[in-house]
This record gives structure tokens, sequence and C-alpha cells, in this order.
């Protein structure tokens, strides 16, 4: 954890992460599309807080791309992260190469 005072050890092979700001999103076209719309499911990005001893592919720090259904909620000093495991993990961003998207899918 990035907080001194919030020493959190996750166990196994779960991961904490904090989804970004799930607001309003816009289409390519410009058009607003509210929170609220029901669309097909949708992954979204966040930064992981906390990974347990069995977690192999992502330490924190790292951006992963997950499906927010179904997570468990936990709140820590008024922050809200989320607890699943590695495997519900879709994707790890890394740094941008001059030969790709930066994308492991």
């Amino acid at each position: 954890m990035r907080d001194a005072k919030l020493e959190i050890q996750m166990l196994h092979d779960r991961v904490m992460v904090k989804a970004d700001a799930g607001g309003e999103r816009r289409s390519g076209a410009g058009i607003v599309i509210p929170a609220t719309a029901e669309t097909a499911k949708r992954l979204v990005w966040g930064e992981v807080f906390g990974v347990g001893n069995y977690v192999r592919t992502v330490k924190v720090g790292d951006r992963v791309l997950f499906a927010r259904d179904d997570q468990h909620e936990v709140d820590i000093h008024g922050e809200t992260y989320l607890v699943l495991r590695e495997r519900e993990l879709h994707a790890v961003a890394t740094e941008p190469t001059e030969h790709g998207t930066g994308l492991y899918l």
C-alpha cells in the first residue's frame, strides 16, 4: 500500500484494485453517455494497490483491466477498493513501446 499508515497484506492470489473514476464517458463522436446507461458488460481500468504472495503477473502500481461485476468492495480510510483474484484480471498495461500498444491481452 502507498499510505504509510495503512499496512495490509493481501493473501494468496488476491489483488486489491482501485477502479478509475467511472462516471460519464463519451462516444467516438463526442456524445455523452451517462454512467447509468445500460450497456454490454464493460471492462474497467484500475490501479493495483496490493497483491498476495501467490500473485505472479502484476505488482503494486500496475494498471489492470477487469470486469467490475460481482467484485468485493472494501472501504479503507474513505477510499473504495475492489478485491479480486488474479485470474479475474483481463490485461495489464505496460509502458508505451515503439512497436505496439503496450498492452498484454
